[in-house]
């Protein structure tokens, strides 16, 4: 069983908001040029290439939520949430997705993307469902923490079974659509405590995954206080 926050050793999972991110410069630039790297060169979305070799679209602005596994001051892994109310990938790019069930937009929604684990994390069993499973986690954990009721997200249909397999329900918005090579859907995810807890047995995950402000603060030892 992994401990509370720790993949694999000193790996440790944060939140970073607006609030916050000031803490978290070099981190959060580490996050977008790993974003590059894996979007643009493993991936070959090539409409995202940028100059600077950071990966930024714009819904990473202030409403922007990141949730990132660091080990040892590396970020290994990541996400991005986004409230629904605000400006949003299904909003403003991927509408037409929704087209069966509407685009669901309130206060307690949040839309999930660009979830990322390195190359060298997704390198075996193990290290790639620790990772993967401890980001996920983290997610959920800040989500029901904020009353978030739901997910939206567009994914590629091939995660759908891991995520039936983590006991989750996914309703489909719209009707899939090949999108950079990949048959791509848009889906609404309800999400509680149940769907944690089974998340959680999925990947065995004990405890919190995320790690306190104050442990932030106090970075000369990351394990020291976290999140209950």
């Amino acid at each position: 069983m992994l401990h509370r926050g720790n993949i694999g050793g000193e790996s440790t999972i944060h939140v970073i908001t607006n609030a916050n991110r000031h803490l978290y410069d070099a981190e959060l630039l580490a996050h977008f040029r790993l974003r590059h790297e894996i979007y643009v060169f493993e991936r070959k979305w090539q409409e995202l290439a940028r100059p600077d070799g950071c990966e930024r679209d714009q819904f990473d602005d202030q409403n922007a939520t990141y949730v990132l596994a660091i080990d040892k001051d590396e970020v290994v892994g990541g996400s991005r949430l986004i409230p629904t109310t605000s400006p949003h990938l299904l909003s403003e790019v991927f509408l037409h997705l929704t087209s069966v069930r509407g685009l669901p937009r309130a206060a307690d929604i949040y839309e999930w993307t660009r979830m990322f684990v390195i190359k060298s994390r997704r390198e075996g069993r193990t290290m790639g469902e620790q990772t993967r499973g401890m980001v996920i986690c983290g997610v959920l954990e800040h989500c029901l923490d904020n009353g978030v009721t739901s997910l939206t997200a567009l994914i590629e249909m091939f995660w759908m079974p891991l995520f039936h397999a983590m006991g989750w329900k996914l309703i489909p918005l719209g009707l899939p659509e090949l999108i950079s090579g990949e048959w791509s859907v848009a889906v609404k995810m309800p999400i509680d405590e149940s769907v944690l807890e089974s998340t959680r047995a999925f990947h065995g995950v004990s405890g919190r995954a995320l790690v306190t402000l104050q442990a932030r603060l106090g970075r000369g030892n990351p394990r020291v206080r976290r999140a209950r």
